[in-house]
């Protein structure tokens, strides 16, 4: 769940779409004259952005003749009010994006277009990383292609570091390591916050899970919840000992997603969690200082939240539009240089290229191509990322729970409570919030 392409709140559907197209077959002969739909072209108050989508239309269209692109723009691309009644009513484009945490849901409901037969059309499907491409794999059927991937990691202010005594080249590694930095960027004076954390509006929930796998521990096993744990209880302990014995966190209780990462642009803010885009949007949305942010992975590293999205096809596409949309994702979304991935032209219409925030082809050809061509165009330090591109290699992937946003509410409760209240009973706090996390798993 992210903000952007990667803030996605669930909403869970009983609806249910039978494919009227057989999956798995080849597609790589389909020819003739085709018009396909294709998802996420920019909105219109992105005009250079919109206009790169529609030049690339035109490249596609000269280069495979015979096939005619028709784009929707709704912004945001996904939107989780209107995305499973689409799906059901057979309403979605002929190329649809999906984020991770849909995947298995659309696949399981025959929404997707069983793709195995015609993944060679995108050329580098080879070099996306395997446990990436398994999120779309079921029963060794292919029914989409990643084309962001993502983990969490301990986005931190530089710039404070150094005012703080602390080496913003070591950042901190250990949650007990956070602690410490935290108190002594808390120290500069009043007003600064050393780590910032949510306590509501389901990112506090949310930023639970996402701890707790870092140090090991689990949101849900066998349908049960299983967050009331030794991780979990260090979770909130910590968080409560940083705000009332430290004094660290500071003391305004942050709800919506980017209220965290506006305190962190301002400047007062030493730490916290994110995906690598949260530096994109502090420096291009809330005009922070590009040179004050640096990523780590997070800490403990045991394991981390993933996000991303894929494209996926219709299960009505014929043949010869599946092959036009399969097409269209190899060139709009997996080729260097092209597409998504010209950052050349990104850096010409004022984006702030630089920011490892999509590690899906990993350390393959062209995962290492990507990288070199991000890096000769970034207008942002990527030097100061390196710790996190290093260090997320061995970090395993985490999926969001079962009924994620109704966990992530009840778990609100919790983190809002010791951020709030100096006498929190964190066991009791544990205890309630997993009675109704299991009667809430319970009816899924």
């Amino acid at each position: 769940m992210k903000h952007r392409n990667l803030a996605i709140f669930l909403i869970s559907s009983g609806l249910v779409l039978s494919a009227t197209a057989c999956g798995g077959d080849s597609d790589a002969d389909a020819d003739g004259d085709v018009t396909i739909t294709v998802a996420c072209q920019p909105a219109k108050t992105a005009p250079k952005q919109r206009q790169a989508w529609d030049d690339d239309v035109k490249t596609f269209e000269k280069a495979h003749p015979g096939v005619k692109v028709k784009s929707t723009d709704q912004q945001p691309c996904f939107d989780p009010k209107t995305f499973a009644a689409k799906l059901a009513g057979g309403q979605m484009e002929t190329v649809f994006m999906a984020p991770v945490t849909n995947y298995a849901d659309v696949i399981a409901k025959g929404q997707a277009k069983d793709i195995t037969a015609s993944t060679d059309l995108v050329k580098n499907f080879g070099d996306i990383r395997q446990d990436v491409r398994d999120m779309l794999t079921k029963d060794g059927k292919v029914y989409g292609i990643p084309n962001v991937s993502y983990t969490v990691g301990l986005v931190y202010n530089r710039a404070l570091f150094e005012e703080a005594g602390l080496d913003p080249n070591s950042p901190p590694k250990t949650w007990d390591e956070v602690r410490e930095a935290a108190k002594k960027i808390a120290d500069l004076g009043d007003n600064y916050v050393g780590y910032g954390e949510y306590g509501g509006g389901n990112v506090g929930g949310w930023h639970f899970a996402q701890s707790i796998f870092s140090r090991g521990g689990e949101m849900v096993v066998d349908g049960k919840a299983a967050f009331n744990s030794p991780e979990g209880k260090a979770v909130l302990q910590t968080l409560h000992d940083m705000r009332w014995e430290d004094d660290s966190v500071g003391s305004k209780l942050l709800i919506g997603w980017e209220a965290l990462m506006q305190q962190m642009a301002a400047g007062k803010t030493g730490m916290m969690l994110g995906a690598p885009d949260v530096v994109t949007d502090m420096v291009q949305k809330f005009q922070g200082d590009k040179a004050d942010y640096g990523i780590a992975p997070i800490p403990e590293g045991k394991a981390s939240l993933t996000g991303g999205e894929a494209y996926m096809i219709n299960p009505k596409a014929s043949a010869a539009e599946t092959k036009a949309g399969l097409e269209w994702i190899d060139f709009q979304f997996n080729t260097p240089g092209k597409g998504r991935h010209d950052y050349a032209r990104g850096k010409a219409n004022g984006e702030a290229v630089g920011v490892p925030n999509n590690d899906y082809m990993g350390d393959s050809p062209t995962g290492q191509k990507l990288a070199e061509l991000r890096e000769k165009d970034a207008v942002l330090p990527v030097e100061y990322y390196q710790p996190y591109v290093e260090g997320s290699k061995s970090v395993e992937l985490k999926l969001e729970p079962p009924m994620a946003q109704e966990l992530y509410a009840v778990l609100d409760v919790a983190m809002s409570a010791v951020l709030t209240r100096e006498d929190a009973d964190i066991d009791k706090l544990l205890a309630d919030a997993e009675g109704k996390a299991n009667a809430i798993l319970a009816k899924s």
